[in-house]
């Protein structure tokens, strides 16, 4: 079988970023483009993480009102203003990206140093994209004021990052989740439009904009998911064909290189039906699509039976899973990594 890239798409069930650079590695290496430090300890679980940056903040305060990605998974209090605060009045000065990353980085730099990392291979930042956080932390009549001032602060971490960590060792991932996916696949309208077309041109400016903010010798990176709360989907996708919307259109506008588009495959589908948008997939010339059909519930064999469907559409891809795998137990690692070596060539 010729040999497949391996994309980690972010969080890994280990210890601390030293675990999972030296782990991953170890198992992985020689099929890796960048490696991300596992978002170990409070964010293994994705957004929760966040609530700090509201729940400390002395404009908001808890509400009642609440949000949940689907009937089983953590439902999650949503902040509002104080009485007689105004937009204008907020302040996001506790942003917490930036000094995870500085904790990270240089014990990613260290392992390539000692020759336990690949020289090739860069580190992996990723940030959860601005509808996601918005969506679950700020109560519906304020996320169109606090949208954009919670964005200019997420630019301020991305900014710091790259003045930190040298370019041609940097790679920025953008986590295009649920709460945009969710929309596009059930048509429901939004304040980011009345259809699906408006969503998605909304959808598609947005991460251009974030994209481009990306400096151009720091590689950029799109993972797009229909969520993994409790190992399930916010809907499940038809097919394909809204991720390849997605990858088309911000392919097409965007002002730079876009290094990997990472696109879900859920487990049951082994249809030609789901992949058959593949094959309007049009993407720069440097970008790699990774497809996120790794399952460790039915091993090589069921990983193998979706990459032929896969290959019908697309024949150079990358694999990973679907989302990140923090959620999962750390005894699994070892097949999932074993999984990944095989299905992508590496044994």
């Amino acid at each position: 079988m010729a040999k497949h890239g391996i994309h980690i798409v972010g969080s890994v069930p280990l210890a601390n970023a030293a675990q999972v650079f030296e782990t991953l590695s170890a198992a992985l290496g020689a099929g890796l483009r960048s490696l991300p430090d596992g978002e170990t300890g409070p964010r293994i679980d994705w957004l929760p993480w966040m609530e700090p940056i509201f729940s400390e903040n002395p404009a908001f305060e808890q509400t009642s009102e609440t949000f949940a990605v689907h009937n089983r998974a953590r439902v999650q209090q949503r902040y509002k203003l104080k009485a007689g605060l105004a937009a204008r009045d907020v302040q996001f000065t506790n942003m917490p990206h930036s000094g995870f990353a500085m904790e990270s980085w240089p014990v990613f730099a260290r392992l390539k140093k000692e020759g336990k990392i690949p020289p090739k291979v860069r580190y992996q930042y990723d940030f959860a994209s601005l509808p996601s956080v918005i969506q679950r932390f700020v109560v519906q009549a304020e996320q169109d004021a606090i949208a954009p001032l919670f964005e200019a602060a997420l630019m301020g971490e991305l900014e710091k990052i790259c003045a930190a960590i040298p370019h041609d060792q940097l790679a920025i991932q953008w986590d295009v989740a649920s709460s945009i996916f969710y929309y596009l696949e059930t048509g429901e309208a939004t304040r980011y439009g009345k259809t699906r077309e408006e969503m998605l041109k909304t959808f598609v400016d947005m991460h251009v904009r974030f994209g481009n903010r990306v400096p151009k010798d720091v590689e950029l990176m799109y993972h797009l998911c229909y969520g993994d709360a409790n190992h399930r989907h916010s809907v499940e996708p038809t097919d394909m064909r809204y991720l390849v919307d997605f990858a088309n259109g911000v392919s097409a506008a965007i002002g730079r290189s876009i290094e990997v588009i990472h696109a879900p495959v859920p487990r049951n589908r082994t249809d030609d039906a789901y992949f058959a948008p593949l094959a309007r997939l049009k993407l720069r010339p440097e970008t790699s699509f990774a497809l996120g059909l790794v399952h460790h519930t039915d091993g090589v064999e069921g990983t193998r039976a979706r990459m032929t469907a896969a290959d019908k559409y697309l024949k150079d891809y990358m694999i990973g899973t679907e989302c990140g795998f923090g959620r999962r137990d750390p005894a699994t690692l070892p097949k999932l990594m074993e999984i990944h070596a095989q299905a992508a060539g590496l044994r």
